[in-house]
């Protein structure tokens, strides 16, 4: 499994899972992104998650497809 670090902008205590999705390029759109994420196919802290902006904060950790996403600050 690919390790992967996310790094939050010291301005923001959060980042919405389709934004990460976007920004790591999981996904080409808003729409790929809310597609993947209601079809089951992502993980945070080891529960599938179906909320499309959930916020993510440092500590939690995102599994899509054979990568391991660590949010940190």
């Amino acid at each position: 499994m690919e390790e992967k670090i996310f790094n939050l902008k010291t301005d923001k205590g959060f980042i919405q899972l389709n934004n990460l999705l976007q920004i790591l390029d999981f996904a080409q759109t808003g729409g790929h992104a809310k597609i993947i994420i209601l079809n089951g196919e992502v993980l945070v802290n080891g529960n599938v998650e179906q909320q499309i902006r959930k916020k993510l904060k440092a500590g939690d950790v995102v599994e899509l497809y054979d990568t391991q996403i660590t949010i940190e600050e």
